[in-house]
């Protein structure tokens, strides 16, 4: 059990580190579009990640270039932090019926 407490506190801390990173970039690139933060999903294990963030605009909605910057910025800025230190997929999208904002 001690394992498995210890697994889920470092996965919350490393869920803390990436939202953090990515309050950043949308703030330091995206800030005059309006867009935040809806949602954040981070599974798999210690070999294979998968992270799945959601963005939203209350203003216009988001588009697919907007998906698309974001996550070439997000790319770049995650793999100079290196919080996800293993092997993951990075996916960018609008939160579609969850745009109750979650952070």
């Amino acid at each position: 059990m001690l394992n498995y407490n210890v697994m889920m506190k470092n996965k919350e801390t490393l869920k803390e580190e990436i939202i953090k990173i990515i309050k950043e970039t949308i703030k330091e690139q995206f800030i005059e579009k309006d867009i935040e933060l809806i949602d954040l999903e981070l599974k798999g294990n210690e070999k294979k990640r998968f992270l799945r963030v959601f963005i939203n605009n209350k203003k216009d909605g988001i588009t697919l270039n907007d998906c698309e910057h974001l996550s070439k910025s997000l790319s770049v800025m995650l793999d100079i932090n290196d919080p996800i230190r293993t092997e993951y997929t990075l996916e960018v999208s609008s939160p579609g019926g969850r745009k109750r904002k979650i952070f």
